[in-house]
Protein backbone atom coordinates (compact mmCIF):
# COMPACT_ATOMS: atom_id res chain seq x y z
CA UNK A 1 0.00 0.00 0.00
CA UNK A 2 1.18 3.40 -0.82
CA UNK A 3 2.80 5.26 2.52
CA UNK A 4 0.71 7.92 2.14
CA UNK A 5 -2.38 6.15 1.74
CA UNK A 6 -1.05 3.85 5.28
CA UNK A 7 -0.83 6.87 6.71
CA UNK A 8 -4.43 8.65 6.16
CA UNK A 9 -5.72 5.08 7.22
CA UNK A 10 -4.00 5.16 10.56
CA UNK A 11 -4.80 8.29 11.54
CA UNK A 12 -8.58 7.66 10.40
CA UNK A 13 -7.92 4.43 12.52
CA UNK A 14 -6.73 6.75 15.70
CA UNK A 15 -9.94 8.85 15.85
CA UNK A 16 -12.12 5.45 16.65
CA UNK A 17 -9.49 4.96 19.68
CA UNK A 18 -9.36 8.56 21.10
CA UNK A 19 -13.17 8.88 20.64
CA UNK A 20 -12.97 7.01 24.08
CA UNK A 21 -11.34 10.05 25.54
CA UNK A 22 -8.44 7.47 26.94
CA UNK A 23 -5.02 8.23 26.49
CA UNK A 24 -1.99 7.78 24.46
CA UNK A 25 1.70 8.38 24.41
CA UNK A 26 3.83 11.56 24.30
CA UNK A 27 7.09 12.60 23.02
CA UNK A 28 6.28 9.13 24.71
CA UNK A 29 4.20 6.45 25.52
CA UNK A 30 2.49 6.66 29.17
CA UNK A 31 5.57 8.28 30.62
CA UNK A 32 5.19 11.30 32.69
CA UNK A 33 6.55 14.37 34.26
CA UNK A 34 7.13 14.33 37.99
CA UNK A 35 3.32 14.85 39.21
CA UNK A 36 1.06 17.77 38.95
CA UNK A 37 1.31 21.17 41.75
CA UNK A 38 0.63 20.99 45.26
CA UNK A 39 -0.94 23.57 48.20
CA UNK A 40 1.23 25.10 50.79
CA UNK A 41 -0.48 27.57 53.02
CA UNK A 42 -3.18 28.19 50.84
CA UNK A 43 -0.80 29.27 48.13
CA UNK A 44 0.21 26.54 45.03
CA UNK A 45 3.66 25.05 45.15
CA UNK A 46 6.06 26.62 42.76
CA UNK A 47 6.83 23.36 41.39
CA UNK A 48 8.10 19.67 41.95
CA UNK A 49 10.84 17.73 40.33
CA UNK A 50 10.22 18.52 37.14
CA UNK A 51 8.04 21.42 35.36
CA UNK A 52 5.60 20.94 33.52
CA UNK A 53 6.46 24.24 31.09
CA UNK A 54 8.42 22.29 28.96
CA UNK A 55 5.93 20.32 27.60
CA UNK A 56 3.71 22.32 25.19
CA UNK A 57 0.62 20.45 22.95
CA UNK A 58 -1.60 20.99 20.70
CA UNK A 59 -5.41 20.81 22.23
CA UNK A 60 -8.03 18.70 20.30
CA UNK A 61 -11.67 18.32 21.12
CA UNK A 62 -12.93 14.70 20.88
CA UNK A 63 -15.78 15.74 18.73
CA UNK A 64 -14.08 16.72 16.32
CA UNK A 65 -14.25 15.01 13.24
CA UNK A 66 -11.75 12.70 11.39
CA UNK A 67 -10.32 15.83 9.27
CA UNK A 68 -9.82 17.89 12.83
CA UNK A 69 -7.33 15.00 14.30
CA UNK A 70 -5.48 14.39 11.00
CA UNK A 71 -4.70 18.08 11.31
CA UNK A 72 -3.80 17.60 15.08
CA UNK A 73 -2.10 14.39 14.40
CA UNK A 74 0.36 16.05 11.72
CA UNK A 75 0.68 19.70 13.30
CA UNK A 76 4.38 20.36 14.45
CA UNK A 77 3.13 19.92 18.07
CA UNK A 78 2.57 16.97 20.68
CA UNK A 79 -1.18 16.42 21.01
CA UNK A 80 -1.86 15.49 24.66
CA UNK A 81 -4.29 12.32 25.08
CA UNK A 82 -4.20 11.87 29.19
CA UNK A 83 -3.61 13.62 31.93
CA UNK A 84 -3.18 12.41 35.34
CA UNK A 85 -2.51 9.19 34.35
CA UNK A 86 -5.80 9.11 33.13
CA UNK A 87 -7.39 9.68 37.01
CA UNK A 88 -9.47 12.54 38.93
CA UNK A 89 -7.26 14.49 40.48
CA UNK A 90 -7.92 17.60 42.67
CA UNK A 91 -3.65 19.01 41.62
CA UNK A 92 -3.04 20.80 38.35
CA UNK A 93 -3.95 19.02 34.74
CA UNK A 94 -0.30 17.21 33.93
CA UNK A 95 0.27 15.35 30.63
CA UNK A 96 1.28 11.79 31.19
CA UNK A 97 0.44 10.14 27.78
CA UNK A 98 0.29 12.02 24.22
CA UNK A 99 1.03 11.60 20.59
CA UNK A 100 4.50 13.13 19.71
CA UNK A 101 5.42 15.65 17.15
CA UNK A 102 5.91 14.07 13.87
CA UNK A 103 9.28 15.49 13.53
CA UNK A 104 10.42 13.61 16.47
CA UNK A 105 8.59 10.42 15.35
CA UNK A 106 10.44 10.73 12.17
CA UNK A 107 13.83 11.45 13.24
CA UNK A 108 13.60 9.01 15.98
CA UNK A 109 12.76 6.21 13.23
CA UNK A 110 15.81 7.51 10.92
CA UNK A 111 17.91 6.89 14.21
CA UNK A 112 17.25 3.58 14.42
CA UNK A 113 18.04 2.79 11.38
CA UNK A 114 15.74 -0.17 11.36
CA UNK A 115 16.44 -3.14 8.33
CA UNK A 116 14.54 -6.03 6.89
CA UNK A 117 14.23 -8.73 9.57
CA UNK A 118 15.29 -6.62 12.28
CA UNK A 119 13.42 -7.52 15.86
CA UNK A 120 12.55 -4.17 17.67
CA UNK A 121 11.45 -3.36 20.93
CA UNK A 122 9.41 0.26 21.69
CA UNK A 123 8.67 1.35 25.42
CA UNK A 124 5.44 3.24 25.28
CA UNK A 125 3.16 2.31 23.01
CA UNK A 126 0.41 5.38 23.40
CA UNK A 127 -1.75 5.71 20.65
CA UNK A 128 -0.10 3.21 18.69
CA UNK A 129 1.56 5.11 15.53
CA UNK A 130 4.91 4.64 16.46
CA UNK A 131 4.84 1.05 16.65
CA UNK A 132 2.47 0.97 13.19
CA UNK A 133 4.89 3.06 11.22
CA UNK A 134 7.43 0.62 12.29
CA UNK A 135 5.51 -2.69 11.90
CA UNK A 136 4.84 -1.26 8.42
CA UNK A 137 7.85 -0.86 7.62
CA UNK A 138 9.37 -4.45 9.08
CA UNK A 139 5.92 -6.79 9.18
CA UNK A 140 4.14 -9.06 11.09
CA UNK A 141 5.28 -9.59 14.77
CA UNK A 142 8.85 -7.98 14.22
CA UNK A 143 7.72 -5.16 16.45
CA UNK A 144 6.82 -5.60 20.35
CA UNK A 145 5.53 -2.41 21.89
CA UNK A 146 4.90 -2.52 25.70
CA UNK A 147 2.78 -0.19 26.87
CA UNK A 148 2.08 0.54 30.98
CA UNK A 149 -0.83 2.15 31.37
CA UNK A 150 -4.24 -0.53 30.94
CA UNK A 151 -6.44 1.64 28.82
CA UNK A 152 -3.98 2.50 26.63
CA UNK A 153 -2.83 -0.19 25.64
CA UNK A 154 -6.58 -1.53 25.01
CA UNK A 155 -6.89 1.35 22.86
CA UNK A 156 -3.93 0.90 20.88
CA UNK A 157 -3.89 -2.39 20.56
CA UNK A 158 -7.67 -2.14 19.24
CA UNK A 159 -6.67 0.67 16.62
CA UNK A 160 -3.67 -1.34 15.58
CA UNK A 161 -5.93 -4.70 14.58
CA UNK A 162 -8.42 -2.75 12.69
CA UNK A 163 -6.01 -1.00 10.52
CA UNK A 164 -4.04 -5.09 9.89
CA UNK A 165 -0.98 -4.40 11.70
CA UNK A 166 0.17 -6.99 14.32
CA UNK A 167 3.13 -5.92 16.44
CA UNK A 168 2.75 -7.91 19.49
CA UNK A 169 1.17 -4.89 22.14
CA UNK A 170 1.68 -5.49 25.61
CA UNK A 171 0.49 -4.14 28.97
CA UNK A 172 3.25 -3.73 30.95
CA UNK A 173 6.50 -1.93 32.56
CA UNK A 174 8.35 -1.19 29.58
CA UNK A 175 11.77 0.09 32.09
CA UNK A 176 11.69 -3.71 32.36
CA UNK A 177 12.06 -4.68 28.61
CA UNK A 178 10.04 -7.51 27.45
CA UNK A 179 12.07 -11.04 27.70
CA UNK A 180 9.64 -12.99 25.70
CA UNK A 181 10.05 -11.26 22.86
CA UNK A 182 14.19 -10.92 23.05
CA UNK A 183 16.79 -10.60 21.79
CA UNK A 184 16.39 -7.78 19.46
CA UNK A 185 18.00 -5.70 17.53
CA UNK A 186 16.79 -1.91 18.24
CA UNK A 187 15.31 -0.63 21.31
CA UNK A 188 13.43 2.42 21.21
CA UNK A 189 11.82 4.62 23.87
CA UNK A 190 9.01 7.26 23.29
CA UNK A 191 9.35 7.96 27.19
CA UNK A 192 12.39 9.46 28.81
CA UNK A 193 15.19 8.08 31.20
CA UNK A 194 17.39 9.60 33.51
CA UNK A 195 18.94 6.07 33.36
CA UNK A 196 19.72 3.12 31.90
CA UNK A 197 17.29 0.32 32.79
CA UNK A 198 19.84 -3.09 32.41
CA UNK A 199 17.40 -4.94 30.64
CA UNK A 200 17.41 -2.68 28.04
CA UNK A 201 20.78 -3.73 27.09
CA UNK A 202 21.03 -7.19 28.09
CA UNK A 203 17.48 -8.06 25.83
CA UNK A 204 19.75 -5.97 22.77
CA UNK A 205 21.93 -8.19 20.09
CA UNK A 206 26.00 -7.13 20.63
CA UNK A 207 26.00 -4.42 17.53
CA UNK A 208 22.47 -3.42 18.40
CA UNK A 209 20.94 -0.06 19.43
CA UNK A 210 19.34 1.62 22.49
CA UNK A 211 18.12 5.26 21.72
CA UNK A 212 16.27 6.85 24.69
CA UNK A 213 15.15 10.16 25.43
CA UNK A 214 17.38 11.74 27.80
CA UNK A 215 16.20 13.89 31.17
CA UNK A 216 17.58 15.09 33.87
CA UNK A 217 16.05 16.59 37.25
CA UNK A 218 17.66 19.85 35.75
CA UNK A 219 15.83 19.78 31.81
CA UNK A 220 14.56 17.07 30.00
CA UNK A 221 16.16 17.85 26.56
CA UNK A 222 18.20 15.45 24.37
CA UNK A 223 18.35 11.73 22.69
CA UNK A 224 21.07 9.00 23.97
CA UNK A 225 21.99 6.57 21.27
CA UNK A 226 23.83 3.77 22.62
CA UNK A 227 25.91 1.03 20.93
CA UNK A 228 25.11 -2.45 22.60
CA UNK A 229 28.90 -4.51 23.24
CA UNK A 230 29.86 -8.10 23.53
CA UNK A 231 30.22 -7.61 27.14
CA UNK A 232 26.57 -6.42 28.51
CA UNK A 233 27.72 -2.80 28.17
CA UNK A 234 27.00 -0.20 25.74
CA UNK A 235 28.15 3.06 24.72
CA UNK A 236 26.85 6.27 22.50
CA UNK A 237 26.60 9.72 22.50
CA UNK A 238 23.44 12.21 23.45
CA UNK A 239 21.97 15.10 20.29
CA UNK A 240 19.80 17.87 21.23
CA UNK A 241 16.14 18.87 20.23
CA UNK A 242 13.55 16.84 22.10
CA UNK A 243 12.00 16.72 25.17
CA UNK A 244 9.67 13.89 26.47
CA UNK A 245 7.41 12.38 29.47
CA UNK A 246 9.41 11.00 32.37
CA UNK A 247 8.78 7.37 32.49
CA UNK A 248 7.00 6.63 34.94
CA UNK A 249 9.20 4.43 37.08
CA UNK A 250 11.78 7.18 37.47
CA UNK A 251 9.45 9.57 38.95
CA UNK A 252 10.70 11.36 41.89
CA UNK A 253 7.44 13.05 42.92
CA UNK A 254 9.12 15.31 45.50
CA UNK A 255 6.93 18.43 46.34
CA UNK A 256 9.07 21.87 47.70
CA UNK A 257 6.97 22.71 50.19
CA UNK A 258 5.32 19.03 51.26
CA UNK A 259 8.86 16.81 51.16
CA UNK A 260 12.04 19.66 51.02
CA UNK A 261 11.55 23.61 52.95
CA UNK A 262 10.41 23.39 56.48
CA UNK A 263 9.33 25.92 59.40
CA UNK A 264 11.94 25.30 60.86
CA UNK A 265 15.22 25.44 58.61
CA UNK A 266 17.63 28.12 59.32
CA UNK A 267 19.07 28.69 56.13
CA UNK A 268 22.76 30.29 55.54
CA UNK A 269 22.53 33.69 54.31
CA UNK A 270 25.28 34.84 51.07
CA UNK A 271 25.48 37.09 48.07
CA UNK A 272 25.40 36.55 44.43
CA UNK A 273 26.74 38.47 41.58
CA UNK A 274 26.28 35.94 38.70
CA UNK A 275 23.08 36.36 36.78
CA UNK A 276 21.08 33.80 38.49
CA UNK A 277 18.03 33.69 36.90
CA UNK A 278 19.60 33.85 33.09
CA UNK A 279 21.34 30.39 34.52
CA UNK A 280 18.74 28.71 35.26
CA UNK A 281 16.17 29.94 32.73
CA UNK A 282 18.49 28.48 30.01
CA UNK A 283 16.63 25.47 28.52
CA UNK A 284 19.36 24.52 25.43
CA UNK A 285 22.92 23.66 25.88
CA UNK A 286 23.80 25.35 29.19
CA UNK A 287 20.83 23.57 31.25
CA UNK A 288 21.91 20.21 29.30
CA UNK A 289 25.34 20.74 30.57
CA UNK A 290 24.41 21.91 34.38
CA UNK A 291 22.00 18.15 34.37
CA UNK A 292 25.11 16.19 33.23
CA UNK A 293 27.08 17.88 36.09
CA UNK A 294 24.50 17.72 38.72
CA UNK A 295 22.25 14.69 38.73
CA UNK A 296 20.04 15.04 41.30
CA UNK A 297 19.40 18.41 41.55
CA UNK A 298 16.15 20.05 40.21
CA UNK A 299 14.58 23.66 40.05
CA UNK A 300 11.28 25.75 40.33
CA UNK A 301 10.44 29.26 40.08
CA UNK A 302 8.24 31.74 42.49
CA UNK A 303 7.46 34.86 40.17
CA UNK A 304 5.06 35.93 43.67
CA UNK A 305 6.52 35.29 46.61
CA UNK A 306 4.71 36.72 48.75
CA UNK A 307 8.38 37.72 50.66
CA UNK A 308 9.35 41.53 51.83
CA UNK A 309 11.46 42.52 49.12
CA UNK A 310 11.52 39.67 47.12
CA UNK A 311 10.54 40.28 43.61
CA UNK A 312 11.03 36.70 42.51
CA UNK A 313 12.53 33.45 43.95
CA UNK A 314 14.52 30.50 42.33
CA UNK A 315 14.28 27.60 44.64
CA UNK A 316 16.55 24.34 43.70
CA UNK A 317 16.50 21.29 45.87
CA UNK A 318 17.78 18.14 45.41
CA UNK A 319 15.68 15.11 44.58
CA UNK A 320 15.89 12.75 48.09
CA UNK A 321 14.89 16.23 49.49
CA UNK A 322 18.01 16.82 51.93
CA UNK A 323 19.38 20.12 50.75
CA UNK A 324 17.88 23.10 49.01
CA UNK A 325 18.53 26.84 48.09
CA UNK A 326 16.70 29.72 47.22
CA UNK A 327 17.74 32.69 45.30
CA UNK A 328 16.09 35.82 45.54
CA UNK A 329 15.83 38.95 43.26
CA UNK A 330 14.56 42.14 44.74
CA UNK A 331 13.32 43.80 41.35
CA UNK A 332 14.87 45.97 38.89
CA UNK A 333 17.75 48.41 39.58
CA UNK A 334 19.25 45.76 42.29
CA UNK A 335 22.45 44.19 41.67
CA UNK A 336 23.27 40.47 42.84
CA UNK A 337 21.02 38.16 44.22
CA UNK A 338 20.65 36.92 47.48
CA UNK A 339 21.42 33.49 48.27
CA UNK A 340 19.73 31.08 51.30
CA UNK A 341 21.19 27.60 51.47
CA UNK A 342 20.06 24.55 53.82
CA UNK A 343 21.17 21.01 54.33
CA UNK A 344 24.71 19.16 53.66
CA UNK A 345 24.75 20.35 49.81
CA UNK A 346 25.57 24.47 49.06
CA UNK A 347 23.42 23.84 45.45
CA UNK A 348 23.89 27.71 44.63
CA UNK A 349 27.41 27.26 44.98
CA UNK A 350 26.92 23.49 42.83
CA UNK A 351 25.35 25.46 40.19
CA UNK A 352 27.67 28.02 40.10
CA UNK A 353 30.25 26.12 39.52
CA UNK A 354 28.52 23.93 36.91
CA UNK A 355 28.79 26.54 35.02
CA UNK A 356 31.61 27.84 35.54
CA UNK A 357 33.04 24.42 33.85
CA UNK A 358 31.04 24.79 30.89
CA UNK A 359 31.67 28.33 30.30
CA UNK A 360 36.22 27.10 30.77
CA UNK A 361 34.93 23.95 28.03
CA UNK A 362 33.65 26.06 25.46
CA UNK A 363 29.80 25.85 26.07
CA UNK A 364 29.24 22.42 25.01
CA UNK A 365 26.17 21.49 23.64
CA UNK A 366 24.57 17.72 23.79
CA UNK A 367 26.36 16.26 20.96
CA UNK A 368 29.34 16.53 22.95
CA UNK A 369 28.73 14.52 25.90
CA UNK A 370 28.35 10.55 25.98
CA UNK A 371 28.00 7.67 28.31
CA UNK A 372 29.08 4.18 28.77
CA UNK A 373 27.43 1.82 30.76
CA UNK A 374 29.60 -1.14 32.16
CA UNK A 375 27.93 -4.15 32.69
CA UNK A 376 27.41 -3.89 36.21
CA UNK A 377 25.05 -1.06 35.04
CA UNK A 378 27.65 1.55 36.67
CA UNK A 379 27.13 4.91 34.11
CA UNK A 380 29.98 7.32 33.06
CA UNK A 381 29.08 10.37 31.79
CA UNK A 382 31.82 12.14 29.34
CA UNK A 383 32.55 14.89 27.05
CA UNK A 384 34.34 14.49 23.70
CA UNK A 385 36.18 11.11 24.67
CA UNK A 386 34.84 8.14 27.01
CA UNK A 387 37.96 9.20 28.79
CA UNK A 388 37.09 12.32 30.15
CA UNK A 389 34.73 11.43 32.75
CA UNK A 390 32.34 14.24 33.65
CA UNK A 391 30.39 12.48 36.18
CA UNK A 392 30.04 8.84 37.48
CA UNK A 393 27.12 7.03 38.96
CA UNK A 394 26.46 3.52 40.60
CA UNK A 395 24.00 1.38 38.78
CA UNK A 396 20.88 2.32 39.69
CA UNK A 397 18.29 0.98 42.51
CA UNK A 398 16.09 -1.56 41.21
Amino acid sequence: MHRERQLTIYVEGLTMAWGTGKGGSSGGGSGANDGGQGKHGGKKDPGDSKTNADHQSGKADNKHKKDGWWASAYAEAPVVTQINDGRESEDDPVPTSSLSDPGIVFRTLHMLDLRNGMRVLEIGTGPGWNAALMSHRLGPGLVTSVEVDPDVTASARSALHELGLSPVVVCGDGSRGWAPGAPYDRVIATCAFRSVPSELISQTVAGGSVLLPWDSPWTGWGLLLLTVGTDGDASGRFSPHSAFMLNRRQRSGVRLYRDVVRDEHVPDESHTDLPAFEIAEDRGDLAFGIGMRLADVWQAWDNDPDVDGVARRLWLATTDAKSWAAVDWAGDGTKGCTVWQHGPRRLWAEVAEAHAWWLANDEPGPDRFGLTVAPDGSHSFWLDDPRTVVRSSAPPLE
